[in-house]
């Protein structure tokens, strides 16, 4: 016989010991702010070096599952390093006088844009209203009429003699509001009336038009140089004209271009400003004068659109009251959303735009500090993922539309000129991302160079359960919490523990430990002063109730029978395993049971749950390492002549993983040997071809499933649970299965490998169940020659 108590487990094993050594306190109340983070010593080192290298292509991925802290304390040392960072530059996007489709970025110190834009706004208001006054006054209109006069002298004189070449033809030309008109005259010289003329004979009218059609050629040399007069007097009145707007521009400008000295970019804008100013003078100086003493006047045309708005500042940037370098945190990464864009506006169906309509994106907005995105975000944007590249390796901001083709109606487009980009770029991911972009896209290896990794678990050691403590505090006083006694921060610390599911270690998803923080704050009596360890267990059990409406459901069927699974005595070929499934938020244990028939036949195991495509490739690798130990322990001499299949009674879904492998060779051992296993031992762990036991996941849910399941049962104090040595370090069960194991009513046995179990399940010796194995072996084969041996292995 075999005695198993040498692998049972105490109540130490599964308890989670907390100390807060050499820090004492009653409540959170007391304690200090937390400074920085909880461990993530790794990570934190490789963000502050990539925030602090300056070089091109070390820009930052932090990875990590979200919860972790990744983000928050990211953004919280991103903002630190900002404030001793230098301010960038304002921008300001102006009018291109020479190319009106590529608007020109001005750049100016840390608030300067917006007094740039102030002083031409004043500028502009000012030349409206005085350039107007300055074609009022005495000044301008004696140089005005002298050429006006000028005009008509000359225009009086050539009209005069055109009419003495006329004259002898019977016509005279008069001046007149819609130019010179011919009038036929009679012999003293005097125009006939419209009603003599009608009443002059047909031979007369017809003298008078071919009279009028042989002064053609004088009318055309005199309309030349009334032309060419018309272009010299317009030329003077407009030179005038401009002496006077530049005497007036001249003087507001001045204070500009000394305020901008020393910006050559802004002066050269300033002197094209003012020499569209002088060329557009028609636009500045009021109501037209009345020009009726210029009898050609109309061969003039000046285009009545206002040019006014070509003179505003789109103020791009502004760092006006900025005192630290920028951070922006992108939410939506959209291109227009990074890049920045010019808006549209629909105009009589036309879609149109202009310099002022331009828009800036997250990159002209972290401009000189930090541009924070997540990176699952910009992936689902691969225009802005193109766009945010390309402006990273060209160091330039390149607004354009990239569906310009597609705007059939668009009728005006603009090309903003680049501006200068300095920035520091921040991904915020899971490690797949990480990988994937790391693998298959060039460019992201040589522009993010820096990757820092948040892990879900930190080091379980006195300095970080204290940080845990401040945090709660922290955390506390932020959000204007009820502040935790000290109970309460060990029950909290504990759930952290278990989330970690390694007692050496705490869990890094602070976001479930806020959740316990709040709901804790939620459902405790509102006349206590702090959080008492009854409202976190109240809170933690609470939310485990919310999400195991399954876990109920399946408990149910194990109660009225649904489920056939025994929990008491022997039998052969039949053993209770393990399994973890999860749904949501809830993970939990099942128990299964796993039987196991074993005939004459070819060696070998067949596997049920694979023939019915069931089976995961990793549970049929588990399945043909048990083949490699059997055939290695008990086929060395002689091939068995035995099949035995092997399957999961009620399961109606998928079977994956190989944490029931040391299981199936149990079951399987008892059917072949016929050897009874104990029912009330459950059992989970994965082994090697050697037969050594190996450590598998959801070792507490897996325990804690089956002792649900042996209390509806009914408890008997022989049942248990087999879990591979390397899986104690894991153990954190409920305070209600440890008082079980205290109490000897449910044990937990820890082993290092399959002879180990199968001692415990059948309390046998290990040297008896080799001799039943190979006795079973000798039956099986026994009476078969080399024909009949055939025809067994053919047996399917």
């Amino acid at each position: 016989m075999s005695n198993a108590s040498k692998w049972k487990l105490s109540k130490e094993d599964m308890e989670i010991n907390v100390k807060f050594e050499n820090f004492d306190f009653k409540t959170t109340k007391e304690i200090e702010k937390l400074n920085g983070i909880i461990g993530q010593v790794r990570a934190v080192e490789a963000l502050d070096f990539g925030i602090h290298i300056q070089n091109d292509g070390y820009n930052i991925y932090v990875s990590g599952e979200s919860g972790t802290g990744r983000k928050s304390y990211s953004l919280s040392l991103i903002e630190k390093v900002a404030k001793n960072k230098k301010i960038h530059k304002d921008y300001v996007y102006v009018f291109n006088f020479l190319k009106p489709d590529e608007p020109i970025a001005l750049s100016f110190s840390p608030g300067e844009g917006k007094i740039f834009k102030k002083d031409m706004e004043f500028f502009i208001n000012r030349i409206i209203k005085e350039i107007p006054k300055s074609f009022s006054g005495s000044e301008y209109e004696s140089r005005y009429q002298d050429i006006v006069m000028k005009f008509e002298q000359l225009s009086t004189a050539y009209i005069a003699e055109l009419n003495l070449v006329a004259q002898d033809k019977g016509i005279k030309f008069v001046p007149s509001p819609k130019g010179l008109m011919s009038f036929p005259i009679k012999e003293d010289g005097s125009i006939y009336q419209e009603e003599e003329y009608k009443t002059l004979e047909p031979e007369k009218v017809e003298e008078i038009q071919e009279n009028s059609k042989t002064l053609s050629k004088d009318f055309n040399e005199y309309m030349t140089k009334m032309k060419e007069l018309d272009l010299k007097i317009s030329d003077k009145i407009a030179h005038l004209e401009q002496q006077v707007v530049d005497k007036i521009v001249s003087y507001y400008i001045s204070d500009m271009k000394e305020k901008h000295a020393d910006n050559k970019k802004v002066i050269d804008y300033i002197d094209e400003l003012q020499e569209d100013i002088i060329n557009h003078t028609s636009f500045f100086k009021g109501k037209e004068k009345e020009e009726t003493a210029n009898p050609l006047a109309f061969f003039r045309r000046e285009d009545p659109k206002q040019f006014i708005t070509r003179y505003d500042v789109n103020l791009f940037i502004d760092n006006t009251n900025i005192e630290t370098a920028p951070v922006v945190l992108e939410r939506n990464p959209s291109y227009y959303n990074i890049i920045g864009f010019a808006e549209y506006r629909n105009e009589n169906g036309m879609y149109t735009t202009d310099f002022m309509s331009i828009k800036p994106g997250a990159l002209h907005k972290a401009n000189g500090g930090f541009l924070i995105i997540n990176a699952k975000d910009m992936l689902m944007n691969t225009l802005a993922w193109e766009g945010l590249k390309r402006s990273i390796k060209t160091k330039k901001i390149m607004i354009e539309n990239p569906f310009k083709q597609s705007l059939a109606l668009m009728t005006t487009g603009l090309k903003p000129e680049p501006i200068d980009l300095d920035i520091k770029v921040v991904l915020i991911g899971d490690m797949h991302i990480y990988s994937l972009l790391y693998y298959y896209d060039d460019d992201f290896r040589e522009l993010f160079r820096i990757m820092a990794d948040f892990d879900i678990e930190i080091e379980k050691n006195n300095e970080n359960e204290i940080k845990f403590a401040k945090f709660i505090a922290d955390f506390c006083e932020v959000k204007n919490l009820k502040h935790f006694e000290k109970e309460a921060v060990i029950e909290t610390l504990k759930y952290s523990i278990k989330l970690a599911s390694e007692k050496n270690k705490i869990s890094a998803r602070f976001n479930k430990i806020t959740e316990i923080i709040y709901e804790s704050n939620a459902l405790c009596d509102e006349s206590q002063e702090f959080i008492k360890v009854k409202d976190v267990q109240k809170a933690i059990q609470k939310k485990r109730i919310r999400n195991s409406k399954i876990e109920d459901r399946m408990n149910e069927m194990y109660k009225d029978g649904s489920y056939l699974i025994d929990v008491d005595g022997k039998k052969v070929g039949q053993i209770n395993g393990l399994a973890v499934m999860q749904v949501g938020e809830s993970m939990f244990g099942k128990p299964s049971r796993i039987t196991a028939s074993s005939y004459k036949g070819r060696y070998g195991i067949l596997n049920i749950e694979r023939e019915v495509a069931h089976s995961g490739s990793i549970h049929d690798k588990g399945v043909l390492i048990l083949n490699g130990y059997i055939g290695n322990r008990y086929a060395k001499e002689d091939i068995p002549a035995i099949t035995t299949s092997i399957t999961f009674e009620q399961n109606y879904s998928g079977i994956d993983g190989d944490s029931a492998s040391s299981t199936e060779l149990y079951v399987i051992i008892s059917s072949i040997a016929g050897i009874p296993v104990s029912q009330g031992i459950a059992v989970t762990g994965s082994m090697s071809q050697k037969g050594e036991i190996q450590p598998i996941g959801g070792v507490n849910e897996k325990i804690e499933g089956y002792y649900d399941v042996c209390k509806i049962k009914g408890i008997t104090g022989k049942q248990g649970v087999i879990i591979p040595i390397q899986n104690v370090k894991n153990l954190m069960l409920r305070d209600d299965i440890i008082k079980a194991v205290e109490d000897g009513q449910f044990d937990i046995y820890a082993i290092s490998n399959v002879e180990e179990g199968l001692q415990i399940l059948t309390g046998l010796s290990m040297a008896k169940i080799d001799e039943k194995v190979k006795d079973a072996f000798k039956k099986f084969s026994e009476n078969c020659d080399e024909k009949k041996r055939q025809k067994c292995e053919d047996v399917e």
